[in-house]
């Protein structure tokens, strides 16, 4: 087992690591930027280095820094977290040169998976559905209409080396593809230096459910059942479930089974997740793997009491995974507070936190690292912590988070916290009846005059 693990990270995945390290008896070491002096993660960890200005790309994203930083705290492992550097290939190869465990799968799993047209052949070869479209990168126009045609409108343009809502177009008809086209090029080149694309028919109103599986260095893979993530704003997940409302015994084995064979088909090694587009018949189709812990893991770690950010340090040591698939037996639901003006087009809120109390109770799980007197920087991504709750059914679960979020009061800043509170009214998502594009028609309820 690693002696002292570096958490190549920040904010609230950091501390999340830090604490399962000090229960397994693991040394930790924090990086932060000079923005991030008063974090949490910083006052927790065992060390703590600082690795430059409050930019991303001169601290959490700079590998020399890091590796500066492995060097001169003699860490023999680092924990990525969630985004930043956590799916860079480049950056899990300089860790093996050094002699550094990356706690993940290795370069060549990362590349092939995070490269999207790739990883659509290699589910393609491993018998995993995955939605039509161009067989590889689009050459120009004239190729895509030709394809566009043959799948039907709509049809969906995406950014190899996308993410986040970025370098993706909706096209309807024809006449305007060429436009999308461009738009959807020149978007895809300012944010990831790419201009690749490739298209997808667009699949109407689907859900967005994926599945959590671990994979060890011995060959085993196995899922830990699924997470419905279709509450989501521009491409971005706001709520996450398990299980999915949606779900149906028959549709989980075939779903797990599809997701055990994309582990298998690269020899997975790690926690990962498959993510799956569903339509309204229950069909499914592939449509990207992350070779990371996501957000959205402590749903899982609810339903199925695991630690996995435990399971995945075992794994990264050499450690056999125990147990066969796994199928909820509780319902549990997380909603991200992030720091923005629900009321006024979710615009980043930055600040100082004047007052926090944070939801308790049976069954109430708050992972933060802020608290009154913090400073939410602008330089980063905007959610401040997760609200995640339990209980025996998806009812009791709603209640649940409606009595939460009312316990939950952030003051000095705007939090997205009276979407969530409206959401869980809303009798559509109470029934379970909700997609992806279900937020485009939701208005919220104008904030009561004080």
């Amino acid at each position: 087992m690693f002696k002292k693990i570096l958490i190549a990270n920040r904010g609230e995945i950091a501390l999340r690591i830090i604490r399962t390290c000090k229960e397994m008896g693991i040394k930790s070491v924090a990086v932060y930027s000079t923005a991030d002096k008063e974090s949490l993660h910083v006052r927790f960890a065992d060390e703590a280095v600082c690795i430059g200005p409050p930019s991303s790309k001169e601290s959490y994203l700079s590998i020399p820094k890091i590796m500066a930083a492995v060097e001169i705290t003699n860490a023999d492992a680092i924990h990525p977290g969630y985004g930043f550097l956590a799916e860079n290939a480049d950056f899990a190869e300089v860790c093996t040169e050094y002699g550094i465990k990356f706690i993940g799968p290795s370069p060549e799993m990362i590349r092939k998976m995070g490269d999207k047209v790739t990883a659509k052949e290699t589910m393609i070869k491993a018998g995993v559905p995955v939605v039509p479209g161009s067989d590889g990168l689009l050459k120009d126009v004239k190729e895509g209409l030709k394809i566009a045609k043959k799948i039907k409108y709509p049809i969906i343009l995406k950014a190899t080396a996308g993410g986040g809502g970025k370098g993706m177009r909706i096209v309807e008809k024809p006449e305007d593809f060429e436009n999308q086209w461009n738009m959807a090029r020149n978007e895809a080149k300012a944010s990831f230096g790419n201009d690749g694309m490739y298209m997808e028919k667009f699949v109407v109103e689907p859900r967005h459910i994926e599945f959590q599986i671990i994979g060890d260095q011995h060959g085993n893979v196995i899922h830990l059942s699924e997470r419905d993530c279709s509450i989501q704003r521009r491409h971005q997940k706001l709520v996450e479930e398990a299980p999915s409302p949606f779900m149906t015994d028959k549709l989980r084995k075939k779903m797990g089974d599809a997701a055990i064979k994309a582990g298998k088909s690269i020899n997975y090694e790690g926690v990962g997740t498959v993510e799956f587009l569903v339509d309204k018949n229950r069909d499914f189709y592939f449509m990207e793997m992350n070779t990371r812990i996501q957000v959205e893991h402590p749903v899982t770690e609810e339903v199925i009491d695991h630690d996995l950010i435990k399971e995945q340090i075992k794994v990264a040591a050499g450690i056999k995974i125990s147990g066969n698939n796994y199928i909820p037996t509780m319902h549990a639901m997380e909603c991200r507070i992030n720091a923005e003006d629900p009321y006024n087009n979710f615009r980043p809120s930055p600040g100082k936190i004047l007052s926090f109390h944070s939801a308790k109770g049976h069954g109430v799980r708050v992972d933060t690292h802020v608290y009154a007197g913090y400073t939410v920087s602008p330089y980063y991504d905007s959610m401040i912590a997760k609200l995640i709750c339990k209980a025996q059914t998806r009812e009791e679960c709603i209640k649940k988070m409606q009595r939460a979020l009312d316990e939950f009061i952030v003051e000095g800043i705007k939090t997205t916290v009276p979407f969530h509170q409206q959401l869980m009214k809303d009798p559509k998502f109470r029934e379970g009846n909700f997609h992806t594009g279900f937020l485009e028609g939701f208005e919220l309820e104008k904030e009561d005059e004080e």
